[in-house]
C-alpha cells in the first residue's frame, strides 16, 4: 500500500516536472517566433512583475511581515545601478552587486529599527522607510539629480573575451534576462519554502509569542528574511533600471510601487510559491490593456457601447487613467470571494471538477 502511494506520488511530481521543463522551454524559445516588440515588452513587464512578487512574498507571505515600503529597495537597487553607469561607467552586470551590497546594508538598519514593532505599526514604519528614501532621493540632487532623474545614454556592450554576447539594442536580450531573474526568484522561494528556514519564517507568522517559546530567534530569522527579500526586490530594481534606462524618485521610490507590489500577490495569492506568478499574469495585461484603452476599443468594436454616447466619451476620457480604481475593485472581490487569492480559487475549482469527474 505504502510503495504503491509512494508510486503515485513520484509519478504526479514527474508529470509535473515535465509539464514545468516544457513551459520554461517554450518561453526560453518564444523570441524566436515573437518579433513584435510590444509582445516581448508585456512578457518583460510580467516577469518584472513576478520577480518583485517573488520577492515581497518571502518576508509577508512567508514571515507574515506585511511591508508597504519595498520600493524602498527597489529603489536602491536602481539607482545604484544607474548611477555607477553613467557616472563611472560601470557595466551595469558588475554595478547591481554594489546595488546588492548597498541594499542589504539599508535591509539591515531598517530591521534592526522597524522589526520592534508588530501589525500596523510595522506597516506605517516600512511606508515613512520608503518615503525617508524619496524624499532624499528627491533633495539630493547633487548626486541623484533630484526629481529630474537620471538618464542612462547607453548601455555598454556585453563582452565576454572576444566574443560580443549582446549589445542590447532590442528587446531580446532584456527578455531573457527577465525570465531567467522570475525563473531565479521561484526558485529560491521553492528553496526556503522546502527548508527549514522556511518553517521557522512560517511559524514567526502564524504566532511569534509561540515560536520564540520553542527556541527560533525571532529578530535574527525576520531580518534573514528581510534580506533575500530586499536582495530579489534590488535585482528587480536594477533589471528596471537597465531596462528602462531612466530612474527618478517618484518612478522606482513611490509608494504606488510599493502597493503594486503587494497587489501581485494578494491577487495571486500570498504564500505560495506560484501565486506571485498568477497575480502577475492577471495585472500586467490588465494595466496595460486600461492604459492603451484597449478595452475600450473591443467595448466599441463589439457593438456594446455607442463610441458618440456619453457612456463611450467617458470610457475614453477616463478608463485609461482608471487602472488605480480597477486595482481596488479587484482586491476588494478577490478578498470577498477568493480570499485564498486567484490561485487558491483555480487550485478548488479543480478539485470540484476531479470530484464531479468522480
Amino acid at each position: 500500500m505504502a510503495s504503491a502511494t509512494t508510486s503515485r506520488f513520484s509519478r504526479s511530481a514527474l508529470i509535473k516536472l515535465a509539464v514545468g521543463l516544457v513551459l520554461v522551454g517554450g518561453l526560453f524559445a518564444v523570441p524566436r517566433y515573437v518579433s513584435s516588440p510590444y509582445a516581448l515588452h508585456i512578457m518583460i513587464l510580467i516577469f518584472l512583475s513576478t520577480i518583485m512578487g517573488e520577492s515581497w512574498n518571502i518576508l509577508g507571505g512567508y514571515t507574515g511581515q506585511y511591508s508597504v515600503g519595498h520600493a524602498a529597495y527597489f529603489g536602491v537597487g536602481a539607482y545604484t545601478t544607474v548611477m555607477l553607469m553613467q557616472f563611472r561607467q560601470v557595466p551595469p552586470w558588475i554595478g547591481v552587486w554594489a546595488g546588492i551590497a548597498a541594499v542589504l546594508v539599508v535591509a539591515l538598519i531598517i530591521g534592526s529599527i522597524c522589526f520592534r514593532l508588530r501589525g500596523p505599526y510595522f506597516v506605517l514604519a516600512s511606508i515613512a522607510v520608503a518615503e525617508i528614501m524619496r524624499l532624499s532621493a528627491t533633495n539630493l540632487d547633487k548626486f541623484t539629480k533630484g526629481a529630474e532623474g537620471i538618464l542612462a545614454t547607453e548601455i555598454p556592450v556585453f563582452i565576454i573575451g572576444e566574443h560580443v554576447v549582446t549589445d542590447f539594442l532590442t528587446k531580446v536580450p532584456f527578455y531573457y534576462i527577465g525570465l531567467s531573474l522570475a525563473l531565479l526568484t521561484i526558485a529560491v522561494t521553492w528553496a526556503v519554502q522546502h527548508s527549514k528556514l522556511g518553517y521557522y519564517f512560517q511559524a514567526i507568522r502564524e504566532d511569534q509569542d509561540a515560536a520564540h517559546s520553542l527556541g527560533i530567534n525571532i529578530p535574527l530569522y525576520k531580518n534573514i528574511g528581510l534580506a533575500i527579500s530586499a536582495t530579489l526586490t534590488a535585482l528587480a530594481g536594477s533589471f528596471y533600471a537597465i531596462y528602462v534606462g531612466f530612474v527618478d524618485p517618484s518612478t522606482v521610490l513611490s509608494l504606488d510601487l510599493s502597493v503594486q507590489i503587494v497587489l501581485v500577490c494578494i491577487i495571486g495569492g500570498i504564500g505560495t510559491i506560484y501565486g506571485p506568478v498568477v497575480g502577475a499574469l492577471a495585472l500586467v495585461p490588465l494595466s496595460e490593456a486600461l492604459r492603451s484603452n484597449a478595452i475600450a476599443e473591443g467595448l466599441f468594436k463589439s457593438g456594446i457601447v455607442d463610441p458618440a454616447s456619453a457612456t463611450g466619451t467617458f470610457l475614453k476620457e477616463n478608463l485609461a487613467h482608471a487602472h488605480v480604481l480597477i486595482y481596488g475593485i479587484l482586491v476588494v472581490l478577490v478578498i470577498l470571494f477568493m480570499p485564498e487569492g486567484l490561485l487558491g480559487f483555480l487550485r478548488k475549482l479543480g478539485a470540484r471538477l476531479k470530484q464531479g469527474r468522480a
